[in-house]
């Protein structure tokens, strides 16, 4: 009989959350493969449980699929665990579950810890319908391009961000989502200094210019649905600025039609006078 995969959830700050379940579990299998050995090998021996640990990130993770389907297929269980929250949620185990589901191997969820479930619950906005987008990208140009595409979303939009690109994520937010969009700023959860920021997003983005915390730490990002009226509120030429600081006129100008009410042509045009003024 072949073993079973279990992806167990750790804690994401709070070393008390994790479950009894999770325990016993960490405890009986063979082996569990951890995104970090030694940050894992901290917690288990925080819970008392000495099962050995075998690395598996995303510079591994396809060269390890492969070893653990073949211990598995000999009948051990195993444990996939990432640094902390649920594993694949923005963290290594992909490849392993799709392989295993392939080769008929039993997967099963031990449940427990996600920073984007955590903070959309204490958010206060809409939480019937939701989407999660992961980590923005680090290229301002890549950024801003899924901002826009975004730019409509009406549900509730969950994003991870880096402490120290926080500030321009959420100036760039200000230009294409609009300044009184409301947003959530979860930081350092479960943790000792665990702080939730209420606001729009110009009132957030011109707080970390003030309170360096902000930028510290791990950070979720909540953002309300847009509103029917909000893209023909946008200012065209503030939206172009921002657009063409990355972006050449053309797809400056097809990204600020999305977000505004004016015809692309005419943004086109006016992009490339924006252009010829720098």
């Amino acid at each position: 009989m072949p073993g079973t995969l279990f992806v167990v959830a750790t804690p994401i700050g709070n070393l008390s959350d994790i479950s009894a379940r999770a325990r016993e579990v960490l405890a009986s299998v063979a082996v569990v493969a951890a995104e970090d050995t030694r940050h894992t090998g901290n917690l288990l021996k925080t819970s008392g449980i000495a099962t050995p640990l075998l690395s598996l990130h995303e510079h591994n993770e396809a060269q390890r699929a492969t070893q653990l389907i073949a211990r598995l297929q000999a009948g051990e269980s195993i444990a996939l665990v990432s640094d902390a929250g649920t594993p694949l949620i923005s963290d290594p185990g992909f490849d392993v579950v799709r392989t295993a589901i392939a080769y008929g191997i039993r997967v099963v969820p031990i449940p427990g810890a996600c920073a984007a479930i955590a903070a959309l619950s204490v958010a206060g906005l809409p939480t019937d319908r939701f989407a999660f987008e992961g980590f923005l990208s680090a290229k301002a140009k890549q950024r801003r391009e899924v901002l826009a595409n975004l730019s409509h979303e009406r549900r509730t939009t969950i994003f991870y961000e880096a402490p120290h690109r926080l500030r321009a994520t959420l100036q760039d937010m200000v230009a294409i989502l609009g300044a009184q969009r409301r947003l959530v700023i979860a930081r350092e959860l479960t943790k000792q200094f665990e702080t939730l920021y209420y606001g729009t997003a110009q009132e957030l983005a011109s707080r970390t210019e003030q309170d360096a915390d902000m930028c510290r730490g791990e950070i979720v990002i909540v953002v309300a649905g847009a509103e029917q009226e909000a893209t023909a509120s946008l200012d065209a030429d503030h939206v172009l600025r921002v657009l063409l600081a990355e972006l050449p006129p053309a797809q400056a100008a097809k990204l600020a039609a999305r977000l505004t009410s004016s015809k692309r042509d005419e943004l086109y045009r006016r992009a490339l006078e924006l252009s010829a003024e720098r």
